[in-house]
């Protein structure tokens, strides 16, 4: 199994859109059964919450479904479940970093380097902006998701 986390601020917008693409398109190569999925937020804002309607209603539009995630605060259990904990920015991959423990062997990083179409490897936050914000970050994390995924099928799938 192929364990993966995505994190930002509040779990309501960037890491819950990143784990419904990147469970769409991990079933679309029928490997689901292969990884567990999950995200988090470094802040405890939103617990039990769904996703933010505009973040929702822009996976919509996108054929994607994001109504039965609920936001979770990441803890440093996650550093030991998950193979890879990837942070939407600098700022809460700082943060994951100070709470990752030494003895994890998770991959800690921000999930844009996984694309070279992004030249800023930070997942802007749209919760402030307008609706174009939430298409910018699904535009992002679609590119980020299919470069993950090739890098996890060569690095794990192919020997």
């Amino acid at each position: 199994m192929i364990k993966v986390l995505f994190v930002c601020m509040g779990n309501i917008c960037r890491s819950p859109t990143a784990e419904v693409v990147f469970r769409a398109k991990v079933n679309q190569l029928n490997l689901l059964d292969q990884f567990i999925i999950d995200s988090a937020g470094t802040h405890d804002y939103h617990i039990d919450e769904a996703p933010d309607h505009r973040t929702q209603l822009a996976a919509k539009r996108r054929g994607y479904d994001m109504s039965a995630l609920r936001g979770r605060q990441v803890d440093a259990d996650d550093f030991m479940q998950f193979d890879y904990v990837l942070a939407m920015d600098n700022a809460n991959l700082t943060m994951l970093q100070r709470l990752q423990p030494g003895n994890s062997t998770a991959h800690l990083e921000l999930f844009l380097t996984f694309t070279e179409s992004c030249l800023n490897k930070e997942v802007p936050d749209p919760y402030y902006g307008g609706a174009d914000g939430f298409e910018q970050v699904l535009d992002r994390v679609e590119a980020a998701a299919d470069g993950l995924l090739a890098h996890i099928q060569t690095r794990h799938f192919s020997k």
